[in-house]
């Protein structure tokens, strides 16, 4: 028995009618007359009598019109008290500087909008140290880069998080407009970057771990000119012409002028990618509020992947 067959048949004997509760409930009137049916059928007793004037209730169907009643009355203080209770409590999430630049202000509207009793508390940091801030319980939710997966995913780490692949962005190279003459192309070669100085986050980083596999891959030996870890400082460097760098889309951002100051260019072959995982603490330890800033943060990321604001990125099949 599901609630829609009681609400039909409340309408009908409301009405008096199959025909103009049909009308009323935007129903075909067969489908109306069968739902009708099936109730009686479960129920194994008459609950209308049909005549040409119309319908009404048998002694059986007035008794259960009654409890239909209760029921649905029930049905819809339950459902007022769901929409009126308020998520509360508070939540921390770490996210990467490039992440933030554009999934940050996204889940902050998003959050505010559907959990307005929740208190949000955002960190930007490198993903190394935002791995750390997880394992230190200082947050609840992060997104890293490039963590192992499969039977490489470490039985500490399986045990202490919880993990759910998001998405793979696209690496590209990125120099200053100024200093790229006569010009860059749309796509580059990895052999093309061998003598090209780079600058590029230092090791513990998950960027820095994926652009070293990329070129080992390819048997070839970057020229690093700079290690910065910092990506507004980084990104300075590049505008200044001291040197190119391998960065997602994301990189740029929160540069309303990267299309004129910069020139960006596709990996063609060893192509680069990385990848970002939703990481939080164990199931058992997220609290509702965290639990539903997941669910959120989820969210998020397919909107701006599937309307084409998150460029260079694809989601992950799991998402």
């Amino acid at each position: 028995m599901e609630l829609r067959q009681l609400r039909y048949f409340v309408r009908v004997v409301e009405l008096g009618s199959i025909s103009r509760a049909a009308l009323d409930l935007n129903l075909v009137q067969s489908a109306l007359s069968q739902q009708i049916t099936r109730l009686e059928s479960e129920l194994s007793t008459r609950l209308l009598q049909r005549s040409p004037q119309g319908v009404t209730p048998t002694e059986a169907g007035v008794a259960f019109f009654r409890e239909a009643q209760l029921t649905l009355r029930h049905a819809q203080q339950a459902i007022r008290a769901a929409q009126q209770a308020r998520l509360t409590g508070s939540v921390s999430v770490g996210l990467a500087p490039t992440t933030a630049a554009v999934l940050g202000l996204p889940l902050m509207q998003a959050m505010r909008e559907r959990y307005p009793d929740v208190r949000l508390h955002m960190v930007e940091s490198m993903s190394g140290h935002l791995s750390s801030m997880l394992n230190a319980r200082q947050l609840d939710l992060a997104v890293l880069f490039d963590l192992p997966t499969g039977a490489s995913l470490t039985v500490q780490t399986a045990r202490r998080w919880s993990v759910l692949p998001l998405i793979e962005e696209e690496v590209f190279f990125i120099m200053a407009r100024a200093a790229s003459k006569p010009g860059l192309p749309d796509t580059l070669r990895m052999a093309q970057l061998k003598d090209r100085p780079l600058i590029l986050p230092t090791g513990p980083h998950g960027l820095r771990s994926t652009l070293d596999a990329a070129f080992l891959r390819a048997k070839l030996t970057p020229t690093v000119a700079l290690e910065v870890d910092s990506l507004a400082l980084l990104m300075d460097a590049v505008h200044a012409g001291v040197g190119a760098t391998l960065q997602p889309w994301a990189a740029v951002a929160r540069q309303v002028d990267a299309e004129l100051s910069l020139c960006m260019a596709r990996i063609s072959d060893h192509q680069i990618k990385r990848s970002n995982w939703l990481c939080g603490l164990s199931e058992d330890e997220l609290s509702p509020a965290a639990l539903a800033a997941r669910v959120v943060l989820a969210d998020c990321v397919r909107i701006l992947v599937g309307s084409g604001v998150w460029k260079g990125a694809a989601l992950s099949p799991k998402v």
